[in-house]
C-alpha cells in the first residue's frame, strides 16, 4: 500500500493488530537506553513503550508521510521522515529495531548495505541491532497466492487479497489488492527480498555488526530451515573499530 495516504497508514494498524513480535521487541525496547525504530510505520511500538513509562530516548524512522502522521498523535517521540543512512546518527542508541519484516523492502545489495552501515554507525559499542525476515527455506510465498483476509475499518468490511506474479531467485513480486469500504479494487504491486542466513552473515560481517543469535520464531527457538522466521540479533562490537 502506499504508507503516503493516511487512511491506508489507519487501516494497517487495523490489519496489523499487537501480536507476538511486538511483545518480543517491546521487552528489548524496556530493558534498552535509547531506541531508534527504522521503518517505525504508525510508531505502535515506542508509543506502547513511552505508555509503559520508558525513560530513555525514542526515535522512530519511516519513509511514508501517512504513517508519520498516524505516529505524530503521540507526542514525546522523534519522528523522522526518511530512510537510514550510514552516518545519520554518531553513536547515539543502544538498540536500533527493524520490525515488521521491513528489512525484506530493502531489494538491493546497496539498500542492505547502507541501512546495515547506518544502524552500526548509529549504535554506541555494545549496542544492538534486531531485526526480523521471513525465512525463505520454508518458501512462504507458496501460500500467498490467492490469499485472503477481511477486517472491520470505520464500520465498513475491507477484505485484502494477495496475488503472486513472480519469484526471481531471492526477490518475490506479488500485488494486494483492498476492495471494500473507501476502495474498490485498490491493486499495490510489492517485492520483497528474502535473505538466507549466509546472505545475512555476509552483509552483517561487512557493516561491522557481530552475529549474536538468530531466533527462527516470536518464543525465541533457534533457528531452523523449518523455521518460519529469522530474527537476527546482532551487536557493534566494544573494541575500537
Amino acid at each position: 500500500m502506499s504508507y503516503d495516504d493516511v487512511e491506508e497508514a489507519q487501516l494497517y494498524d487495523v490489519q496489523n493488530p499487537w501480536g507476538r513480535s511486538d511483545e518480543f521487541y517491546l521487552r528489548l525496547v524496556r530493558a534498552a537506553g535509547d531506541v531508534l525504530d527504522v521503518g517505525c510505520g504508525t510508531g505502535t511500538l515506542l508509543k506502547r513503550a513511552q505508555r509503559d513509562g520508558h525513560r530513555g530516548r525514542l526515535v522512530g524512522l519511516d519513509p511514508g508521510s501517512g504513517m508519520l502522521t498516524v505516529a505524530r498523535a503521540q507526542p514525546g517521540i522523534d519522528w523522522v521522515p526518511g530512510t537510514l543512512a550510514p552516518g545519520a546518527y554518531d553513536r547515539e542508541f543502544d538498540l536500533v529495531t527493524m520490525t515488521g519484516h521491513a528489512f525484506q523492502e530493502l531489494r538491493t545489495d546497496g539498500a542492505i548495505a547502507a541501512t546495515l552501515a547506518g544502524m552500526h554507525s548509529a549504535l554506541r559499542p555494545g549496542g544492538q541491532a534486531v531485526f526480523d525476515t521471513r525465512n525463505p527455506a520454508t518458501s512462504p510465498w507458496r501460500n500467498w497466492d490467492g490469499a485472503a483476509f477481511e477486517v472491520t475499518y470505520r464500520a465498513a468490511k475491507i477484505r485484502t487479497s494477495y496475488a503472486v506474479l513472480a519469484v526471481d531467485g531471492d526477490l518475490v513480486t506479488f500485488t494486494e489488492t483492498l476492495d471494500g469500504g473507501p476502495w474498490h479494487h485498490h491493486v499495490q504491486p510489492a517485492t520483497l527480498r528474502f535473505l538466507s542466513r549466509p546472505d545475512l552473515d555476509r552483509f552483517l560481517t561487512a557493516a561491522g555488526l557481530a552475529v549474536e543469535t538468530y531466533y527462527g520464531d516470536w518464543d525465541g527457538s533457534p533457528l531452523t530451515d523449518h523455521s518460519p522466521e529469522i530474527i537476527t540479533v546482532a551487536r557493534r562490537p566494544t573494541t575500537p573499530d
